[in-house]
């Protein structure tokens, strides 16, 4: 049986969680309710992350990785986990679990219909700055792309690949995503889904990239839209 959805797992500094995102992902992968595997993205770490996921996709099919030169960021992460994927559908979820992999199987309920579904975070486990401020952020993001989704932020999306591959990324569009698959006149779809504290490593975010950074990658999610080529083929000799 041929796998059919690829989880990128974007990695910066994250030793202290590896271990545990094997034993979480390991029984995801078990119950999937589409056969799945494991791609991560190690966005140049400085401490040992590369170590533990060499030794963690040592042997075993299901654990795939690519790992950068230096630190490109988040968005990058992404696309390179788009541009590797091979599946018919890609999925997303954060190093540092604070979303449930069992999780993606309400998405995947979803996944034929919709070309891409996003969790929604019930009953947050931040802090109150955290959360006011992705509030705040997600409500100057809605203003702007019209998507309708009230929480972009969380790290755990079912995007189907063809769709993916299209996106033109570019540093911040990570938050865009779903108005990113609406321009290709894609439907998109949110549910809620859990949420825990995180147990080890730290945050790579903070006031300025969770708030203020946001609001000028708005700016240039208007000018992209403005500019953005979409295209449907009515006939074809190739």
């Amino acid at each position: 049986m041929e796998y059919e959805l690829t989880v990128i797992i974007p990695v910066f500094n994250e030793a202290d969680n590896l271990e545990r995102v094997k034993k979480e992902m390991s029984i995801f992968l078990n119950a999937a309710k589409k056969k799945s595997k494991v791609l991560f993205i190690n966005d140049g770490s400085k401490d040992s992350s590369l170590s533990v996921i060499q030794e963690i996709c040592k042997d075993n099919d299901e654990f795939t990785y690519i790992s950068f030169d230096r630190n490109y960021g988040l968005s990058s992460a992404i696309k390179a986990g788009f541009d590797y994927t091979n599946t018919r559908w890609v999925g997303y979820i954060d190093a540092d679990l604070q979303t449930s992999p069992m999780d993606f199987n309400i998405l995947l309920d979803y996944a034929d219909q919709y070309q891409l579904v996003t969790g929604v975070r019930a009953n947050r486990k931040d802090s109150i700055v955290k959360n006011l401020s992705s509030k705040i952020a997600n409500g100057i993001r809605r203003a702007f792309t019209h998507d309708g989704m009230d929480d972009t932020g969380c790290p755990l999306k079912i995007i189907q690949t063809d769709y993916a591959k299209k996106i033109p990324m570019f540093k911040g569009l990570h938050r865009f995503l779903p108005a990113m698959i609406l321009l290709q006149n894609g439907k998109v779809i949110q549910h809620p889904v859990q949420h825990f504290e995180r147990i080890a490593g730290k945050s790579k975010f903070h006031l300025w990239n969770r708030l203020f950074g946001p609001l000028s990658d708005c700016f240039a999610f208007v000018w992209m839209k403005k500019k953005y080529i979409n295209y449907k083929v009515a006939e074809k000799k190739v």
